[in-house]
C-alpha cells in the first residue's frame, strides 16, 4: 500500500513557468506574432515531432515534414517583417521538435535565402526568391571543403577560372547539407585570377556536379549532408553572386547563421525538459514517481537553469539584430555558450531516463545524439571561443 502521496509538482502545471517559456520571452511579442507562435508550437508539437523519429533512426530525409513546414510558411521566414525574437522562437521551437528539420529550416533561411536576398543580383532575386519562399525551390549552402574546415578562411580551395562567357568551377565540398535534394547550390569558389573568394550559385543538375551522401552520423540524421565533387562545371557569368565577394562576405552570412545555432540549442533543451518532465512524472520507482525524488528534481532544476541561461543570451542577441548592431564575437560568443549548455542539458536528461535513455523511443537518446552534432557545425566550440578571445585582447591566436 503507497504511504506517500504523489506530490502535486509531478504533472504538468498551468503557469507559463511550468510551460516551459522560463523567462517569459513570447510576452515581448506583439500579438500577432505571439498568437503564430502559439500556433507553430501546436501544430509541430502534433505533426513533426514523434514522426520524425522514424526517419531518424532510418536516416532518410522527411520530405513530408519538410512539406508541414513548407506550408506553415517558414520557407519565407527570412523575408518576413517580423522581430529577430519572433524569428529566433520560431528556430527555438523547430528545433524543440527536430533538429535536424530545425537546421533544414535555418540553411534555407539564414545561408540560402538571406544571401540571395542581401546579395543577390536582381535576376538572382527574381528568379530564386519565390520558389524559396515556398520551398518549391531548395538550395544548399557549399562553404567547406574535405581538407578545409576551420581554416577555410584561408585555405579555401574549390576554384573558379573565368572562360569567355563561362566560370569554370572545380573542386570539392563536404558536409553540405541539403546537398543531394537540394535544385541549386551556393558555391565558395577562389577566383585563380585575383585569388578572391567568390560565391556562384550552381545547379545541382548540371555536368560535373556530384553529390554523395554522408552515411553512419550519430546526430542530425535527417539532415542530408553530403560530400560534393564539382569537376570542370560550366555556369554562365550570371550565376555569380555579386554581393558576395570576398570572405568577409562570408561572415557577413555567418554571424547571422551561428545566432540561429543559440536558437537552436534553446530549442533542444526545452526538448530535453519536455521528455524529462514527462518521464519523471509517469515513471514510479520504489512505489513513488521519480519527480518526488530530491536528486531528479535538482537535475530538472539544473536543465531548467542551463536552458533558461541560453534563452537570455538569446533574447539579447535578437535586441542587437533589431538594431542592427550585432558583431561576430556576439554570434560566437552565444553559439560556443549555448550549444555546450546544451550538450550538458542533453546529458543530464538522458542520465535521467536511465536505460530508456539509450534509445530514441524514449526520445532523448535522439536529442543525445543531434546535440553532438549542433556543438560542432557552424564553427567548433573552439574556434567559436577564440573568436571571443580575439575580440577581447585584440589578438589573433589562430595559427598562420
Amino acid at each position: 500500500m503507497r504511504t506517500t502521496p504523489v506530490p502535486r509538482a509531478a504533472g504538468p502545471a498551468p503557469d507559463t513557468f511550468a510551460g516551459l517559456d522560463l523567462l517569459r520571452a513570447a510576452e515581448a511579442l506583439p500579438d500577432d506574432e505571439r498568437t503564430r507562435l502559439t500556433e507553430l508550437h501546436h501544430l509541430l508539437q502534433s505533426a513533426v515531432r514523434r514522426q520524425s523519429i522514424d526517419c531518424w533512426n532510418r536516416e532518410e530525409f522527411a520530405g513530408d515534414l519538410v512539406a508541414v513546414l513548407a506550408e506553415a510558411g517558414l520557407g519565407a521566414l527570412q523575408l518576413e517583417p517580423t522581430s529577430a525574437l519572433f524569428r529566433g522562437l520560431v528556430h527555438a521551437e523547430v528545433a524543440r521538435a527536430d533538429l535536424s528539420l530545425s537546421t533544414v529550416v535555418g540553411v534555407h533561411n539564414e545561408l540560402v535565402v538571406g544571401l540571395i536576398d542581401a546579395l543577390g543580383s536582381p535576376e538572382q532575386r527574381r528568379e530564386l526568391l519565390p520558389g524559396l519562399a515556398t520551398m518549391r525551390t531548395i538550395g544548399a549552402f557549399a562553404l567547406t571543403e574535405p581538407d578545409h574546415g576551420s581554416d577555410v578562411a584561408g585555405g579555401l580551395a574549390t576554384t573558379a577560372r573565368l572562360d569567355g562567357d563561362e566560370w569554370v568551377i572545380d573542386g570539392a565540398k563536404r558536409w553540405i547539407g541539403l546537398a543531394t535534394v537540394a535544385d541549386f547550390a551556393v558555391v565558395w569558389a577562389r577566383d585563380v585570377t585575383d585569388a578572391t573568394v567568390k560565391a556562384f550559385v550552381i545547379e545541382t543538375d548540371r555536368p560535373g556536379f556530384r553529390a554523395v551522401p554522408i552515411r553512419n552520423k550519430i546526430g542530425l540524421r535527417i539532415m542530408q549532408n553530403a560530400d560534393v565533387t564539382l569537376d570542370d562545371v560550366r555556369v554562365p557569368v550570371t550565376s555569380l553572386v555579386p554581393g558576395a565577394v570576398g570572405f568577409d562576405s562570408v561572415n557577413t552570412v555567418l554571424r547571422h547563421s551561428r545566432a540561429w545555432v543559440g536558437w537552436q540549442a534553446v530549442g533542444l533543451q526545452l526538448a530535453a525538459l519536455d521528455v524529462a518532465r514527462a518521464y519523471a512524472a509517469r515513471r514510479e520507482q520504489f512505489g513513488r514517481p521519480l519527480a518526488s525524488f530530491q536528486l531528479v528534481q535538482l537535475t530538472l532544476a539544473r536543465m531548467a537553469g542551463n536552458t533558461a541561461s541560453s534563452l537570455a543570451l538569446m533574447m539579447q542577441v535578437a535586441r542587437l539584430q533589431d538594431a542592427g548592431i550585432l558583431e561576430m564575437a556576439h554570434s560566437a560568443m552565444v553559439k560556443a555558450t549555448c550549444t555546450t549548455q546544451a550538450r550538458e542539458s542533453v546529458s543530464l536528461g538522458r542520465n535521467l531516463l536511465g536505460g530508456n535513455g539509450m534509445t530514441t523511443d524514449g526520445e532523448m537518446a535522439k536529442l543525445f545524439g543531434d546535440a553532438e552534432a549542433m556543438h560542432t557545425y557552424e564553427g567548433t566550440y573552439e574556434i567559436n571561443q577564440l573568436i571571443v578571445g580575439r575580440a577581447l585582447t585584440g589578438v589573433s591566436a589562430f595559427v598562420g
